[in-house]
């Protein structure tokens, strides 16, 4: 795995197609890791960056741990040559995935970057700030989550972003389609949430995604 140091941006040329898989990891785990290898391989991707975010502003963070900690947490999760773990979010003083997004567009350009979530997140998308320009800069891409396939499909986003979908088939192209353009990849489903395996720790703490 390519490590990335917490608050430096990993390797990039023109060119590449990278996926950015954001979130707070509280904590990271094997589905995290599987559904950056499903990516990989079903789009056809180059690199997979771990954005480990500050804390999500729609959920409440009193508890969350340091960006250090997660950050390493992260890291012993993904080892894959393919991956890598940063956390430039908190370097550029981001707080929502539209800034950072719009950062790395800047910063990188020529490289085709993709936006990679899970169906469950695609569910409340309309709550993002800013969500319809994330989709006018990258294209975005969906993995199916258990239990949030139909939430997702007929959420607002969904239903707006329905209008630009690629067809599965099409996945090895997907990287580097004019945006707005979204594709929704069904494949084997990690069980494995972030907010389950907390309450299992703690089942008194406040969850924060």
């Amino acid at each position: 795995m390519t490590i990335a140091a917490p608050f430096k941006l990993p390797p990039s040329a023109p060119g590449l197609k990278i996926g950015l898989f954001g979130g707070s990891f509280n904590p990271p785990h094997e589905g995290h890791r599987a559904a950056s290898l499903f990516a990989l391989r079903r789009l056809g991707l180059d690199w997979l960056w771990w954005l480990v975010s500050p804390g999500n502003p729609l959920k409440d963070t009193q508890h969350l741990p340091a960006l250090a900690t997660r950050f390493t947490a992260a890291d012993e999760i993904a080892q894959h040559p393919r991956v890598a773990v940063t956390g430039i979010e908190a370097a550029i003083g981001a707080r929502y995935s539209y800034e950072t997004v719009d950062y790395l567009r800047r910063r990188c350009p020529g490289v085709h970057f993709v936006w990679i979530m899970g169906a469950d997140n695609l569910a409340t998308f309309h709550h993002w700030r800013r969500w319809r320009n994330i989709a006018a800069l990258v294209p975005i891409a969906v993995i199916d989550r258990p239990g949030a396939t139909l939430a997702a499909i007929h959420s607002p986003a969904g239903v707006y972003l329905s209008r630009y979908r690629y067809d599965e088939n099409n996945g090895r192209a997907f990287a580097t389609a004019d945006p707005p353009a979204f594709i929704f990849l069904h494949g084997p489903r990690s069980p494995l949430s972030s907010t389950a395996l907390r309450a299992k720790a703690d089942p008194g703490a406040i969850a924060s995604h």
